[in-house]
């Protein structure tokens, strides 16, 4: 786990400057490998390429980057694991290969220099890369499935720039560091912002599974993975519990390859003790668990876990956080935000305490939620689209949805009137539930700070290829993986853990995992208790199997209403009528941090 850059600027001035810049960009990526610095440049083609090594596979100098093939053609910089790694060796050294080291980066590279990009197709892990041919004077990125591991760009005539994070990106002098009125209306819609949208005017994500190459001045973009659900299901449960078992393991297994210890941030939950339990199984010792418990009883899952480690034998460490404590962590978190989103203080803070407890690695359970589907859009969407249907005619629906709005904005009856005004789809039944603002309050929000959103423009919407051929549950299941675990859980879980040098690993979010997955009847996979994650680790214990879904959240809404309240009054003020909960205020909290610290620049100011 590290944090990759790199700039190509062909012209006279801009070559000259490539080496400080890149420098620039290397240290405000310092908090994301801080066990290694390495650089190339081709001064003559005017590139420079950076790497900050987290180390976790091969802590030796042979695992230095940027590395480079013996020919001096290709050069890499790389970001995150390649789970199967060791079998990609073994098949190489029986082609002859001879390995310097031991990394995974090596293996990357080396498969890379024999099949170009067509490569990943071999590869199983969490990656985000680049690579500089010096013959064809070309740069090619790339992005894992799932995109757990982000990479921005920019590019504009003879000048390409690329980096893990956007503050990192921006150190590249690219030009004005102006808002991006899109990426804004996104972001205020669902609390994070929409890939491939960023905040800044011409920064751009990679999407996740995607692809990038760079040469003399042309970009072109390929996404080559996507989650998509097979027309042929598994419709019989004890083979789907047995394939689902088999699966688990594996995708734990790899998830524990590494050379440093490996932890788990354990709640309450099934999905954090689905990891625990499956780790026992597979043999592994001595794993250390990680928990953050409360005083407010609605959000304390502490004594569950404590039961749950000491039930399987992990050394557990348990961090009892105050209203307080949390406050004056506040300042630290905020150096800490990179692209903003109403969450990621929870990851902040429990990564802080496992490193602090000397973990360098640890899993997590997020993406249980998302393919097994105890969210509660699973069941909302499909009733919200069915009293769309019975409502039948767009006038009375209409004027339903008119006598909705009368309701309190932002409660469900408010939610339901919105969407009663629309054609009825599944993914404006999820933008419905899911939403954060609705687009008109977005769009006040955003007019705001100086930004004027037209008609034709995005505010980060995916295209969805054959969604509509899905069933309601795939849908959602679908919207979840691509918005709110893609935008939203997985980017701030890289940034909060990578902001104390920690690599994140998430064992449910695997490219293996999930085709067999998506290989099982919805009717069977999808239930709100997990019952199938359930029965495939009978393992899990009566007490945590009995608890009632909380998902691992803070108590930001007594917080925010009444210890922090004098600190947030201000923003609340400001906000659009109507605007009473907590993630709204969050939200233009951590959205005014960011405009602040990277010195973004809008038209006026805000009133």
């Amino acid at each position: 786990m590290c944090g990759i850059g790199g700039i190509i600027d062909r012209s006279t001035a801009g070559a000259a400057t490539v080496r400080s810049r890149c420098e620039r960009m290397a240290t405000a990526m310092v908090h994301r490998g801080p066990d290694d610095f390495g650089s190339y440049y081709d001064v003559d083609q005017g590139v420079g390429l950076v790497h900050r090594r987290l180390s976790i596979i091969d802590l030796s100098e042979a695992g230095h980057q940027p590395m480079a093939t013996a020919d001096g053609r290709y050069t890499i910089v790389f970001n995150g694991e390649i789970y199967n790694y060791g079998k990609l060796r073994e098949d190489l050294q029986g082609q002859g290969e001879v390995f310097v080291g031991h990394s995974d980066t090596e293996v990357l590279l080396r498969w890379y220099q024999r099949e170009g990009i067509a490569c990943l197709d071999r590869i199983e892990g969490m990656y985000a890369f680049a690579v500089w041919d010096h013959v064809s004077k070309s740069l090619t990125i790339a992005r894992g499935p799932f995109g757990i591991k982000p990479l921005y760009y920019w590019e504009q005539g003879d000048s390409f720039a690329f980096a893990s994070e956007v503050r990192a990106l921006l150190e590249a002098d690219l030009g004005p560091r102006e808002l991006s009125a899109a990426g804004a209306l996104g972001y205020f819609m669902h609390g994070s912002l929409q890939e491939p949208d960023t905040l800044i005017q011409g920064v751009r994500m990679l999407p996740a599974g995607s692809w990038l190459e760079w040469k003399g001045g042309e970009v072109r973009v390929r996404n080559d993975w996507a989650p998509k659900f097979p027309s042929e299901r598994i419709f019989d449960r004890e083979r789907a519990v047995r394939i689902t078992s088999e699966a688990l393991e594996e995708s734990v297994e790899r998830h524990f390859v590494s050379d440093v210890p490996v932890g788990i941030f354990l709640s309450g939950g099934l999905d954090s003790t689905a990891l625990l339990a499956l780790a026992k199984r597979l043999g592994k010792r001595e794993i250390h668990t990680f928990c953050i418990s409360f005083d407010e009883s609605d959000y304390n899952e502490g004594d569950v876990a404590a039961r749950t480690a000491a039930h399987f034998g992990a050394v557990h460490h348990e961090w009892r956080l105050k209203s307080g404590e949390a406050k004056a962590l506040l300042a630290e978190f905020k150096d800490s935000i990179d692209q903003p989103s109403v969450d990621g203080f929870n990851t902040f803070c429990v990564s802080r305490f496992a490193s602090r407890c000397g973990l360098k690695v640890v899993l997590s359970g997020l993406g249980g939620d998302e393919v097994f589907g105890s969210y509660p859009s699973f069941s909302l969407v499909p009733r919200m689209q069915s009293w769309h249907r019975r409502l039948g005619m767009p006038l009375v629906r209409g004027l339903f949805g008119s006598a909705c709005r009368f309701a309190p904005a932002y409660t469900s009856l408010a939610r339901f009137g919105r969407f009663l005004e629309t054609d009825g789809s599944g993914l404006e039944a999820y933008q419905a539930v899911r939403s954060i603002y609705s687009e008109e309050d977005a769009a006040e929000l955003v007019k705001r700070y100086g930004g004027e959103v037209s008609s034709d423009e995005s505010s980060g919407a995916l295209e969805f290829d054959g969604i509509s051929e899905l069933g309601c549950a795939d849908q959602v299941s679908y919207f979840e993986l691509t918005r709110y675990m893609l935008n939203q859980l997985l980017r701030d879980s890289d940034v909060m853990s990578m902001a104390h040098g920690l690599e994140l690993r998430v064992p449910f979010v695997d490219r293996q995992l999930f085709h067999t997955l998506a290989t099982i009847a919805p009717e069977i996979r999808i239930s709100p208790n997990k019952d199938l994650l359930v029965e495939a680790v009978p393992e899990i214990p009566d007490w945590v199997r009995n608890q009632p879904k909380r998902g691992f959240s803070f108590p930001f809404a007594q917080w925010i209403g009444e210890s922090w309240k004098s600190d947030f009054e201000e923003i609340r003020r400001g906000l659009p009528d109507g605007s009473t909960k907590w993630y709204h205020v969050w939200a233009v909290f951590v959205f005014e941090e960011f405009l602040a610290r990277n010195n973004v620049s809008v038209p006026s100011t805000r009133v």
